[in-house]
């Protein structure tokens, strides 16, 4: 089950990481390298994970976070353990006839085969920077700009949601303006034939735009469970 929130505001507060018992711990690393062999498209760099959400003052959402490393996420394989959830940005792509963009990630990704959102994992700020909803919103345009090469200014996007799955993750969504399909698929073929001159796979390998829930069966493999939830949301707005 997802969870679907909406607020006027949103604030992040950083607070410490989660202490891990050293057998735990141990228990940890060997079921982190074990993945990795499975898959070594995981990397262990830094990653923002969700300590807690809660209501805030007025119409207002407060998201506890704290740093850590994608390696921790392989408590969810410890029985007994503490399960960390991740913090997560996605984005919205509406085409002008209130179809969404949907994307399949590639075999060099993390989650390889699986249909989402463009988006990703929310990365800890470094220096004198903040993780605030700016930081959110830049990284959301981020993440779409990479995965489908449609470039839009990080204003541009609206906050819509924020969901909060069995899965332990924590979704901040945002909303793009509609474009036409074709200009979006024209942007997706462009951004993939790049990757394939530089002998890379682009993080999804395939798009499609979906009008409604009743659709996603129909999509060859896994997606992620706020997937069905939020297209429906979406078709309820943006397709009426």
């Amino acid at each position: 089950m997802t969870e679907l929130l909406e607020a006027e505001t949103l604030r992040l507060v950083e607070v410490a990481p989660p202490v891990v018992p050293s057998g735990t711990r141990a228990v940890m690393n060997r079921e982190w390298d074990e993945a990795v062999l499975a898959n070594p498209a995981l990397f262990d760099g830094p990653v923002v994970l969700c300590a807690g959400l809660s209501r805030d003052a007025g119409d207002a959402l407060l998201v506890s976070w704290s740093r850590t490393t994608y390696r921790y996420f392989a408590l969810r394989r410890v029985p007994g353990a503490t399960v960390l959830r991740s913090l997560f940005v996605s984005v919205i792509q509406p085409t002008d006839d209130g179809r969404v963009l949907v994307g399949r990630m590639s075999r060099s990704t993390a989650a390889p085969g699986r249909w989402q959102f463009p988006g990703g994992s929310v990365e800890p700020p470094t220096g004198d920077e903040q993780l605030d909803e700016t930081a959110l919103r830049r990284h959301a345009a981020l993440e779409l700009a990479e995965e489908t090469g449609v470039d839009l200014p990080a204003a541009a996007l609206t906050r819509c949601l924020v969901t909060y799955g069995d899965d332990g993750q924590v979704g901040v969504h945002y909303l793009a303006p509609p474009l036409p399909a074709p200009v979006l698929q024209d942007r997706f073929d462009a951004l993939a034939a790049e990757e394939a001159a530089r002998g890379r796979d682009p993080e999804f390998d395939r798009m499609v735009f979906v009008g409604s829930p009743a659709e996603l069966p129909h999509l060859e493999g896994p997606h992620v469970v706020y997937l069905e939830p939020l297209v429906r949301w979406t078709s309820r707005r943006v397709g009426s």
